[in-house]
C-alpha cells in the first residue's frame, strides 16, 4: 500500500504527516488515540482532561458549581428567548432544568430531534440578569427568564451537537458542514490517523468513519470509548484535501475514493479518552 504523507501548517512551521493507510485494514493495531490541541473555529474549550457534569449535580449542589466552569452533555428541554434554552440529563428528565444562556458569540441551532444530545461547556452562575449581562455583554429579555430568576444557570462560551455515531450516519445530511462532539467506542483502527466508532445498534446505522488531522501521540487499544470533536462532511477527497490542507499524492486519492467516496466522515480535530 502506498504510504500516505501531508502536511499540516502550525505557527507558519510545516511539519510532516505519517502515513495515512500504512496499517489500513489492521484493526488490532495498537496505536490509536492523542492529545491534539482543538481549533473549533478558533475556539479552544475541550481538552484532554475535560469532564463531564450532571445537570442534576449542578441542580442539586448549586454553591458547590457556583462561578466554576463545566461541560455537560445533555438533551435540550425547551427553548427560552432568542438565545437560551433548558437542558436535563435523560435519566433525570423529572427533575430540575436548568437554563443554558449562549454567550458564545455564535448562533447556536437546537436540533429538532429532542433525542439528539447538546454538548456545553461554560460556567454556572445564579441567574441575576443584570450581573450577567454586565459580567459577559449580554442584553437578556428579563421576561423571558421569569420562571428561572435566581437559579442556577449555565452561561455558554461553546455549544455544539452532541449525537451517537450512528445517529449521524443514520441521517448524515442534518450534520454536514457542522461541528459535531463525538462520544463512542473504537470499532476498528484502520491508520494511525483513521478510525470507526460504533454506530450502537439502538440507532441502526453504520459505523462513524473518524478521519485526524494529525497523527496519534497516545496509543490506545481498540474497543476504547473516546470523545472526538469536529466537522461532519461528505468524504470527497479534493474538497477535504483543500480544506484541511492534506496534500496526497494520486495514487492515494484514487485509494481514498475507491474506499470512502462520499462515504459520511469526521474529520477531528480534538479526540479524548472519555
Amino acid at each position: 500500500m502506498n504510504s500516505l504523507k501531508t502536511n499540516q501548517n502550525k505557527s507558519n512551521d510545516s511539519t510532516q504527516r505519517r502515513s495515512l493507510l500504512e496499517w489500513l485494514g489492521h484493526a488490532s493495531v495498537l496505536i490509536f488515540l492523542l492529545f491534539l490541541a482543538l481549533l473549533v473555529r478558533g475556539s479552544s474549550f475541550f481538552n484532554s482532561e475535560a469532564t463531564f457534569t450532571n445537570t442534576s449535580e449542578i441542580a442539586n449542589d448549586t454553591d458547590e458549581f457556583l462561578d466554576k466552569s463545566v461541560t455537560i452533555r445533555s438533551r435540550a428541554i425547551q427553548k427560552i428567548g432568542l438565545s437560551s434554552f433548558t437542558v436535563s440529563d435523560a435519566r433525570f428528565f423529572n427533575g430540575e432544568p436548568i437554563v443554558v444562556i449562549n454567550a458564545s458569540g455564535v448562533p447556536f441551532d437546537l436540533p429538532l430531534d429532542q433525542n439528539i444530545a447538546v454538548q456545553v461547556t461554560g460556567q454556572v452562575r445564579n441567574l441575576v440578569i443584570p450581573e450577567i449581562e454586565r459580567k459577559f455583554n449580554l442584553n437578556i429579555e428579563q421576561e423571558d427568564y421569569r420562571d428561572y430568576i435566581n437559579k442556577p444557570a449555565i452561561i455558554a462560551l461553546y455549544l455544539v451537537l452532541a449525537p451517537q455515531p450512528g445517529q449521524i450516519t443514520q441521517r448524515p445530511e442534518q450534520y454536514y458542514h457542522r461541528q459535531v462532539a463525538v462520544r463512542g467506542k473504537v470499532e476498528n483502527i484502520r491508520s494511525p490517523v483513521l478510525l470507526t466508532l460504533d454506530e450502537n445498534q439502538l440507532f441502526g446505522g453504520q459505523d462513524l468513519l473518524v478521519l485526524l488531522t494529525a497523527p496519534p501521540k497516545v496509543a490506545i487499544n481498540q474497543g476504547q470509548t473516546v470523545s472526538v470533536i469536529g466537522e461532519v462532511r461528505p468524504f470527497v477527497v479534493a474538497e477535504i484535501e483543500r480544506d484541511y490542507d492534506f496534500t496526497w499524492d494520486l495514487n492515494v486519492k484514487r485509494e481514498l475514493e475507491a474506499e470512502y467516496g462520499n462515504r459520511t466522515v469526521l474529520v477531528a480535530e480534538t479526540v479524548y479518552p472519555s
